[in-house]
């Protein structure tokens, strides 16, 4: 079953008259989405309208399990969703701005071979009501009101692959970024993706200027065809192919990120990155290899890793070694996945 938070005011107003109901009666259904409030906690609409509604649609989509806090306040929440499935969503506080990581699938297809989301494959796709659910909670858990966010950021970097997903990923985006709605601007929001070339280039042309994160993680296809299974159908050429136009359409700096694996974390690396990226609107993300009970892929030395990043500088990259957040609660990238917390 969909819930209210699948949509817009539009066709809340729309739902409303169908069933009979004064049109001022959206506003307040409007209002108890952006809240994330269910239909036992709102006391302004009748109980006889909010039966109709609940023969079509519950009113949240997600629901808080659990969730499990760092030292350094960073919060990985394990959702519920309507159907039982389980989703993980982390936010993490920064000073500049507070951002939440939400997944757009149940499970993933894409089958990466450091990556714990994919173990088990594709349960289902996720829809835009419970993408934005995650946000709606995660604001609402942290203190944050439509007016006033506590979730300034949002990274589509969860489980799934938000491209493998698109229909639903742009009504999310819709509905963020709607003004009657969280008004997020497209700016604050990151969609990582392994490299679907086709939906890249819709996306570059979808209206919503978001940064797009291209999940890279290696120089040539041989090594990245080891790590991910995509790159046999979607080569290296065709995905850089697909970001200058991403960047040619949108103004927008693409984002490569690059999980710094063993094998791929050495000199000659470096020069083949420096070789397939230069000459346009990038920059390089470098990512430390996070643990993965099931995965056997080993993580560079921190020695490597900065001997790694002072190399792709001098070679001319724009470049960055990110810290991990998370990881200690198995809520760093690559680490969610469809499964129970344990405490």
């Amino acid at each position: 079953m969909f819930s209210l938070q699948d949509l817009n005011q539009n066709e809340i107003i729309a739902l409303t008259v169908r069933l009979g109901e004064p049109q001022f009666r959206a506003k307040q259904i409007h209002d108890m989405v952006l809240k994330n409030k269910d239909y036992s906690e709102v006391t302004n609409i009748p109980a006889v309208f909010k039966e109709k509604l609940k023969s079509e649609y519950t009113a949240v989509a997600v629901r808080l399990k659990h969730e499990i806090k760092n030292q350094s306040g960073v919060k990985k929440y394990l959702y519920e969703l309507n159907d039982g499935n389980i989703i993980e969503g982390v936010y993490m506080p920064h000073g500049y701005g507070d951002t939440l990581c939400v997944s757009t699938q149940v499970g993933c297809r894409m089958g990466c071979a450091f990556c714990a989301s994919g173990i088990g494959g594709l349960v289902r796709n996720l829809t835009a009501g419970e993408i934005l659910g995650q946000v709606l909670l995660a604001n609402r858990l942290n203190g944050g009101v439509a007016g006033k966010r506590a979730v300034t950021n949002i990274v589509l970097m969860g489980s799934g692959e938000p491209l493998d997903n698109y229909d639903n990923l742009i009504k999310f985006l819709e509905l963020v970024t709607a003004e009657n709605g969280l008004n997020v601007s497209a700016r604050n929001i990151s969609v990582s993706t392994v490299g679907i070339p086709d939906k890249i280039k819709l996306l570059a042309k979808s209206g919503f200027p978001v940064t797009l994160s291209i999940s890279l993680h290696a120089p040539t296809n041989e090594k990245r065809n080891r790590l991910i299974p995509l790159n046999q159908k979607h080569n290296i050429e065709e995905i850089i192919k697909s970001a200058k136009y991403y960047v040619s359409e949108t103004g927008r700096r693409v984002i490569f990120e690059y999980a710094t694996s063993e094998t791929v974390t050495d000199e000659q690396s470096a020069k083949e990155l420096a070789n397939l990226l230069r000459g346009f609107q990038c920059h390089l993300n470098l990512i430390p290899l996070n643990f993965v009970k099931e995965k056997a892929i080993k993580p560079a030395s921190p020695s490597a890793v900065k001997s790694f990043e002072k190399s792709l500088s001098a070679l001319g990259l724009s470049v960055t070694a990110r810290r991990s957040l998370g990881a200690d609660i198995a809520g760093a990238c690559g680490q969610l996945r469809n499964t129970m917390l344990r405490s």
